[in-house]
């Protein structure tokens, strides 16, 4: 594997969750002597096929596929999973080569062979579906299989960031014999090769997950079974770990009940505050006549107080951000405010006048009903009064549920539309490359030439990813000039567990997907 020591003492810290309240997690447990663990979280998938989704559709995936590498606890760089090694073989980044462990086999007991891990990779590319992971892939030359264990990645370029890759839960090996070449699967079935096998799936309701007999893998599992159940809302998620209904909660703590959480001393409830990666900003379509405008773009990054959603929406359990790399990573800058400064409403009227518009900017601005928290209208009605409120603007809001949302975005419909991001490895790279160029993660179409041609290219080809910073700062200045793209806020991580549930501090890998295995029950105080 690639030298990333430096960077890793820097990033190491998004890993680790500090407990703020209740009991200590660390406790040696019995696995499953009350039954399954029942998780609840507000992200439900969007596809039980990795080759469909870029999405929170992962969280499910990470527990019921594998992958070549990934994360084992307390790791920050990807080791071998179903590989039982894994490395470069050029001085060039160029050729990736790994080898299955031996007698590898999926849940139902089909062989998973060489042959699997290419169809599985291959499939990806081929289907290239719409909001899918393909462009996960673009340095990606060809997958061959050597023999019934060897995989050799063949790469169009330097990429020291492509075993990171490799570790997303969208490079999930899946059954040739069961998954087709050329198109998703439509049903509920799963047959992977990860901790857990899909016992049932009952879409948006929850999933139930029991022991993989077969797995091979660096996962201990301290639990026999877990069950996922999921919430529209984050006040039914709490009320139901309040009534025993759930024994963890993640994904989708709503502020109120967060502070709620803090406040108020539950000896039978724990709260679990981490460090995050994730972000939310706001992205401006270039077919829309307004919003294409340069002018216009800047006008809004001038009048948002992140300050003000944060503290106001979120109860301070976000931090404004003003980087579309967050705090934390190496090559993070603050480029928002060191161009743009505090909110001010007069700079952005010169903004506009500068360009000749006068009139008030008529945008519409898109958010998903239940994807990003409980939070998310509000934080679209703040970022409406202050725009309104302005003069400058005239802001309509419209939303639809993530499934419809999806479609929307990726065929261009919304002229300003909110995203969020969990990262798929944490590197800086991750929160620039799926973001720009003509086919992007945003289904908009971003060229940043200097981004795409120049700076991610070349620092790719540094293997000591901290020695990446400059790069990384000259394309987040970049999105600055542009304004194509607009930072809003970072989030932090939290887990709320009842008093008997232990785990926690280590049931997140450093892209903050949780790794279900981890979790168990205390058998002492």
């Amino acid at each position: 594997m690639f030298n990333r020591n430096r960077f890793l003492r820097r990033v190491a810290a998004i890993a680790s969750i500090s407990l703020v309240a209740g009991c200590s997690l660390l406790s040696d447990g019995d696995p499953d002597s009350k039954g399954p663990i029942v998780v609840g979280t507000t992200s439900a998938p969007s596809t039980l096929d990795p080759a469909g989704a870029w999405d929170g559709s992962w969280e499910l995936f990470r527990n019921i596929y594998q992958t070549l590498v990934a994360y084992p606890n307390g790791a920050t760089t990807p080791q071998p999973d179903a590989a039982e090694s894994c490395s470069f073989t050029d001085a060039g980044s160029r050729t990736y080569r790994c080898t299955l462990r031996a007698d590898m086999k999926f849940a139902d007991g089909d062989p998973l062979n060489a042959k699997a891990v290419k169809h599985s990779i291959d499939r990806i590319r081929t289907i290239n579906a719409p909001g899918g992971p393909a462009g996960l892939l673009g340095s990606l030359d060809r997958v061959e299989a050597v023999g019934d264990r060897g995989v050799v990645f063949h790469l169009n370029k330097s990429d020291a960031t492509f075993p990171f890759v490799l570790a997303t839960p969208a490079m999930s090996i899946v059954d040739p014999d069961e998954y087709p070449a050329g198109s998703l699967r439509k049903d509920d079935q799963v047959f992977g090769s990860g901790p857990y096998k899909l016992q049932s799936y009952e879409d948006d309701k929850q999933a139930v997950l029991v022991s993989n007999g077969n797995y091979k893998g660096f996962a201990k599992r301290q639990n026999d079974a877990v069950t996922i159940r999921y919430f529209q809302d984050s006040a039914g998620m709490v009320k139901a770990l309040r009534d025993k209904q759930i024994d963890v909660t993640y994904r989708g703590l709503a502020a109120d009940d967060i502070v709620a959480l803090q406040q108020h001393a539950d000896t039978t409830l724990q709260l679990v505050d981490g460090a995050g990666t994730d972000i939310s900003y706001l992205v401006f379509n270039p077919k829309d006549p307004w919003a294409k405008q340069p002018a216009v773009r800047k006008a809004v990054a001038q009048v948002v107080d992140r300050g003000a959603i944060a503290h106001k929406v979120y109860k301070d359990t976000v931090d404004p951000l003003y980087s579309m790399v967050p705090k934390g990573l190496t090559g993070h800058t603050t480029g928002f405010f060191d161009e743009y400064g505090d909110p001010s409403v007069p700079k952005a009227r010169k903004i506009l006048s500068d360009a000749g518009i006068t009139q008030r900017v008529p945008l519409t601005f898109w958010y998903t009903t239940d994807r990003y928290g409980s939070e998310t209208a509000l934080m679209f009605q703040e970022l409406k009064r202050q725009l309104d409120d302005s003069g400058l603007f005239t802001v309509t809001l419209k939303s639809r549920p993530w499934k419809t949302y999806v479609v929307g975005y990726q065929k261009g419909e919304y002229p300003v539309f909110g995203r969020g991001w969990f990262p798929d490895f944490p590197d800086a790279d991750n929160f620039i490359a799926p973001f720009v160029g003509e086919h992007n993660a945003l289904g908009t179409p971003y060229p940043a030439k200097e981004i795409t041609d120049r700076l991610l290219p070349h620092s790719r080809a540094e293997s000591d990813r901290a020695e990446t910073v400059k790069d990384m700062e000259q394309a987040q200045q970049v999105i600055v000039n542009d304004s194509r793209l607009i930072p809003l806020w970072q989030g932090r991580q939290f887990v709320a567990a009842s008093e008997d549930i232990s785990g926690g501090e280590q049931a997140l890998d450093p892209s903050t997907i949780m790794m279900m295995w981890a979790l168990h029950r205390k058998t002492s105080w």
